[in-house]
C-alpha cells in the first residue's frame, strides 16, 4: 500500500476524531435511556456506540504504522467488534430473569436520535474507508451496520406501542448482535489478507 499523502492523512485524522467524539456523546445519552427503559437493543446500541469510540481511537493512534502492523490492528478490531453481541447477551439474560415491555416513545425517539449520528458518522467514513486497508473498513462497516440497527430500533419502538409486546425490542437487539458478527468476519478477512501481503 503506498504511504498515505498528508492531506489525506490529515483529512482521515480529523474524520476518525469527529466520529470518536460523535459516538463517546451519544453513548452516554443511549445508554441512560436504555437503563431507564429496561431496552435489550438500546442497551445493545449503546454498547455499539462505545464499542465504535474505542474503534476509532485506535485507529487514530495507528495511521501511521507499518501495513503488517494495522494489519494486526485489524485482527483486534475484529474481535472489538464482538463486544456488542456479548452486551447483548447480557441483557437479553436481563429481560427475561425480569421481562417487561419498554416504554415505546423514549425507545423510537433514542433510536432516532441514533439513527442521525451513526448516518452522518458513515457518510463521513464512505469517504475515506479504502484509506487505511482493514482498520478505516472497520470504523466504516460499524457505522453503516449502525444505521441499519437504528431503523430497526425505531421500528421496533412503533410495534411495541401497538403490541405492548417486548418481543420487538428483542429480536431488534439480535439482528444486531448478528451484524456486528459478520462485521467482525469482515474485518478479519481483511486484515489477514493485508497480513499476507505485508512484507
Amino acid at each position: 500500500m503506498a504511504p498515505e499523502s498528508a492531506p489525506l492523512s490529515v483529512t482521515l485524522r480529523r474524520v476518525i476524531l469527529a466520529v470518536a467524539l460523535a459516538n463517546l456523546g451519544f453513548f452516554g445519552i443511549e445508554v441512560s435511556v436504555a437503563l431507564a427503559i429496561r431496552s435489550v437493543s438500546l442497551f445493545a446500541d449503546s454498547v455499539d456506540f462505545l464499542e465504535d469510540t474505542s474503534v476509532n481511537l485506535l485507529i487514530l493512534f495507528a495511521l501511521g504504522w507499518s501495513l503488517r502492523a494495522r494489519a494486526r490492528l485489524g485482527f483486534a478490531l475484529s474481535l472489538i467488534l464482538l463486544a456488542p453481541a456479548l452486551g447483548m447477551l447480557w441483557a437479553l439474560w436481563g429481560k427475561f430473569a425480569a421481562p417487561s415491555v419498554p416504554a415505546a416513545a423514549p425507545l423510537t425517539l433514542t433510536g432516532l436520535g441514533a439513527l442521525a449520528v451513526n448516518f452522518g458518522c458513515a457518510v463521513a467514513l464512505a469517504r475515506v474507508r479504502d484509506h487505511a486497508g482493514s482498520i478505516s473498513r472497520a470504523a466504516f462497516l460499524s457505522a453503516r451496520n449502525d444505521v441499519f440497527a437504528n431503523l430497526g430500533i425505531i421500528a421496533a419502538g412503533f410495534v411495541t406501542a401497538w403490541t405492548a409486546s417486548l418481543w420487538p425490542d428483542v429480536l431488534v437487539g439480535l439482528a444486531i448482535a448478528a451484524m456486528n458478527l459478520d462485521a467482525a468476519r469482515e474485518v478479519w478477512e481483511a486484515a489477514r489478507e493485508e497480513h499476507a501481503a505485508a512484507p
